[in-house]
């Protein structure tokens, strides 16, 4: 299809923020919901865009994650809304785990001012950056250290991290089904998120609003077994319904001003 106009800024809209609610849409376009349903009927018919319960999503594969250099662009400013939202709750002198992702890493841009911390990462960037925080004890596992984002996963990376049991993991995740399982894409990585959950107090998944009904192959774990997620918009009100069920707290980062 040649999409018209609007479907062509509705495209854009949803790139630039990866998912759209209809009702968001229809108030941007200054358009009736039924009309934006028309248009992303239209759009996904012709694979342009991939439908869910209320919403909008770019297409994505169920057994490939998108570019990391990609990722650190999408939504980098909710993932530093979500950054600020949680070193706001991590307290100082605290252990913590953090695996790999670029929210993650955006997460400990926001730690840089925090004091007596022990992080213990797979991630090397995070190490990096944390590094440069003289008041932090960072400690890096052992693995095979993945050239496309510099994380470390393998056998024994999940064996070095049986070793501890920490104040918080901290974890990201590709995708949310709206059952509240937590799904990703290498199953190596998936293992390491395991046991990070399993040698956790307590476990916070951070995860951008573009996470929610994303489709992914591997099988990370339920949703009851996070305490805390924090995220940049307020889910929908299943999702809503469904971490309450569970039993997980869910913070979303206020705008900025």
């Amino acid at each position: 299809m040649s999409p018209n106009p609007r479907q062509t800024l509705l495209l854009e809209t949803v790139k630039q923020q990866g998912s759209a609610s209809i009702e968001f849409l229809a108030e941007k376009f200054n358009v009736t919901l039924q009309t934006v349903r028309r248009d992303v009927q239209r759009l996904s018919e012709a694979g342009l865009l991939a439908r869910f319960h209320g919403g909008v999503r770019m297409p994505s594969s169920t057994t490939e994650n998108i570019a990391y250099r990609q990722r650190q662009a999408l939504t980098a400013d909710g993932k530093a809304r979500i950054a600020h939202a949680v070193a706001q709750h991590v307290p100082n002198g605290c252990s913590l785990i953090m695996n790999i992702g670029t929210t993650m890493e955006a997460i400990a841009h926001a730690l840089m001012q925090h004091k007596e911390l022990r992080v213990i990462t797979n991630n090397l960037n995070v190490a990096a950056i944390l590094s440069g925080n003289p008041h932090c004890e960072v400690i890096v596992t052992g693995g095979v250290v993945r050239g496309v984002d510099r994380g470390i996963v393998g056998e024994a990376t999940v064996d070095f991290i049986r070793q501890f049991k920490v104040d918080i993991g901290l974890i990201g995740i590709s995708g949310i089904e709206d059952d509240g399982t937590l799904r990703d894409y290498d199953y190596r990585e998936v293992k390491v998120a395991r046991a990070i959950i399993e040698h956790s107090r307590e476990v916070w998944l951070a995860a951008d609003h573009t996470k929610f009904n994303r489709p992914a192959m591997v099988k990370l774990a339920p949703m009851a077994d996070i305490d805390r997620v924090f995220t940049d918009q307020a889910p929908t009100p299943s999702f809503v319904d469904m971490m309450d069920h569970a039993g997980v707290e869910c913070i979303v980062a206020p705008q900025e001003d």
